[in-house]
């Protein structure tokens, strides 16, 4: 497409910007020869914030999402909404640092394949030489332009400060969940059951499709373990329901004479998290259908396609099954922070089932609705003195290698006593992971750490270790599946943190007590609450970590991954971890149907005890 051909379709598109459309006509020739034409694959940038202006841009074909960085690479931040907004062709992109002469203040993100007209500040100046009043007739315009945006932005800013504000569509979703929930509330157990079944069997057929739906749009994690993510989401958390009262008369103690009773709680509002969408939208729907409530699903905006995906689906599923339609909604498209904010504040939503960001949680929170949180992870990992180094190892590289290191309850800091930090490298380097050497260590850090030192540069999180390790020169005669990075003990440091990517610290203390100080300052430091993990066969030992910790899951030899949601131990399956008052939540527990249910205690008359 020539320039003159994008002026052509400006003039014939009513979603050209209004600003240039009131150019005049020989202004706007003039114009067409300085425009150069710019193609961005899909997921490329455009530009970032803080860089220099190198020009503004009119989009021809495509969307664009402008959104403000993500600094840290961890699951407080990863789901946090970053986007500003999308615009598609029509519209102009990048003229405020053109006109105030400052760093650009968002990045420019391909939504899609967009296909650009670019005028460069060069070209400016040489227009403002050449053609003086042409170049005002431009600077008229896109000043028009910056305030028709600021003006669209202080109405989005006044809608969020203040979403008190009635929401026709969140008002019909939670009226028709009501009105779904109260049909099915007294279903019997083993009809419920059969849905649940279905409803798993439905994703489970699916899971490889949807996995593939989810790394295409997410670009993290990896299509085989997103595969064995959606089926433990659906038929191994199935097998923890089926069979389980959830209704009515649940047990009644013989001693006191006290009877426990099951209600459900009526409209539960499920906010879904990038990382894991699937899974976590399966999840959410068994067990807030085992105890027989209604759902309405916010997927986070980046996986908003395959949420439509899986909510089809599970709608699918029901009404085949003789079940509501509405016990399982989504909000269809980009939900924003407003509609999201009406939800968990609306009288007719029982709870909040939040798992994302830190920001967003804090937000369920506030909202005056009950509400189940979750927090960051930064398990440590102690390897004590008497461990299996080998089998400690394995289990290490098997957990964080999954899915790209994007599960939270994985490892993040490895350690170590001095005199074995040798033997279990040697280890590590056996199981796959490669430990890198100093040389190694600073070129890595200089390429995924950002200035500051704090965080890791976003575009490692969920990304395969061969191919990071790939593109920095780093190479082993194996296939690479985990980065292990020796580091000293610095807690403003980004290796002291969360790390949603396949990368793990190596700190290496005198003796198993000392292992036990810093494996509480790195929780205290971030993840407080979560998990943290001990290799050791020693009783004494283990019970004494276990007591130290602040953590809700302490896993005894097994793979984090795996041990959290309950697959590798006892615990229950689950996708939503709580984190107790360590990381300000409400539970400590794996959170599964029972947190869904209103347990009212029936009580008996009994003498008072003499004496």
């Amino acid at each position: 497409m020539t320039s003159t051909d994008v002026l052509a379709v400006m003039d014939g598109r009513t979603e050209l910007p209004e600003p240039l459309a009131s150019m005049a006509p020989d202004d706007r020739a003039v114009l067409a020869g300085l425009l150069e034409e710019r193609a961005f694959p899909a997921g490329s940038c455009i530009f970032r914030a803080g860089s220099s202006a190198d020009g503004f841009y009119v989009i021809v074909e495509g969307d664009v999402r402008v959104e403000v960085e993500r600094p840290a690479v961890d699951s407080d931040t990863l789901d946090t909404d970053g986007t500003l907004g999308y615009s598609g062709p029509g519209s102009l992109l990048g003229e405020l640092a053109v006109l105030d002469g400052q760093p650009r203040s968002a990045s420019a993100v391909a939504e899609t394949d967009v296909l650009l007209q670019h005028l460069s500040t060069a070209s400016l100046q040489d227009l403002l030489a050449r053609e003086p009043r042409a170049a005002a007739a431009l600077a008229l315009a896109l000043g028009r332009d910056a305030s028709l945006k600021l003006r669209k932005a202080t109405d989005r800013l006044a809608e969020f400060v203040v979403p008190e504000g009635r929401d026709a569509e969140v008002d019909a979703m939670v009226a028709r969940a009501q009105v779904a929930q109260a049909s099915f509330a007294d279903w019997s157990e083993s009809r419920v059951d059969e849905l649940l079944t279905r409803l798993a069997e439905a994703v489970a057929a699916q899971a490889g499709e949807l996995a593939s739906a989810t790394v295409a749009e997410t670009s993290l994690g990896n299509v085989t373990d997103k595969t064995a993510k959606n089926w433990l989401a659906s038929m191994g958390v199935l097998g923890s329901l089926v069979g389980r009262p959830a209704s009515g008369l649940l047990r009644t103690d013989e001693a006191s004479g006290v009877s426990d009773i099951a209600s459900p709680v009526g409209v539960v509002f499920g906010i879904i998290p990038m990382t894991n969408p699937v899974a976590t939208g399966v999840f959410k729907a068994l067990i807030a259908l085992k105890s027989r409530n209604a759902l309405v699903m916010s997927f986070h905006r980046s996986c908003a396609q395959v949420g439509d995906a899986l909510g089809r689906l599970l709608q699918d599923t029901l009404v085949e099954a003789g079940a509501p339609a509405d016990l399982v909604q989504w909000v269809r498209g980009r939900s924003s922070r407003t509609k999201t904010a009406r939800f968990m504040r609306h009288e007719g939503v029982s709870l909040v089932l939040a798992t994302g960001g830190g920001n967003l949680v804090a937000a369920a929170y506030s909202s005056g609705t009950p509400a189940l949180g979750v927090g960051p992870g930064n398990a440590p990992v102690l390897v004590a003195a008497d461990a299996d180094l080998d089998v400690a190892a394995a289990a290490i590289v098997q957990s964080k290698s999954f899915d790209n290191g994007l599960i939270c309850g994985a490892e993040h800091n490895l350690v170590i006593t001095g005199d074995r930090t040798t033997a279990f490298s040697a280890a590590l380097e056996r199981a796959g992971a490669a430990v890198l050497t100093a040389a190694e260590a600073e070129r890595f850090t200089a390429a995924v750490v950002q200035p500051g030192g704090r965080h890791f540069s976003p575009q490692i999180v969920g990304q395969d270790a061969a191919t990071i390790c790939e593109l920095l020169g780093i190479r082993r005669d194996f296939d690479i599946r985990v980065v292990v990075v020796p580091v000293e003990v610095d807690l403003d440091s980004a290796y002291a943190g969360e790390k949603m990517a396949p990368v793990l610290s190596l700190f290496t203390v005198p003796d198993d007590a000392q292992g036990f100080v810093l494996c509480r300052r790195l929780l205290d430091h971030q993840g407080a609450g979560h998990t943290a993990v001990i290799h050791s066969s020693d009783e004494e030992l283990v019970a004494g970590f276990g007591t130290a910790m602040p953590a809700s899951r302490i896993l005894v030899n097994s793979p984090g991954s795996f041990g959290v949601c309950g697959i590798t131990s006892g615990l229950d399956p689950s996708f939503t971890l709580g984190c107790g008052t360590f990381g300000g939540n409400s539970t400590t527990d794996n959170v599964t149907y029972r947190h869904l249910l209103n347990v009212k205690r029936l009580a008996r008359f009994r003498e008072p005890q003499s004496g």
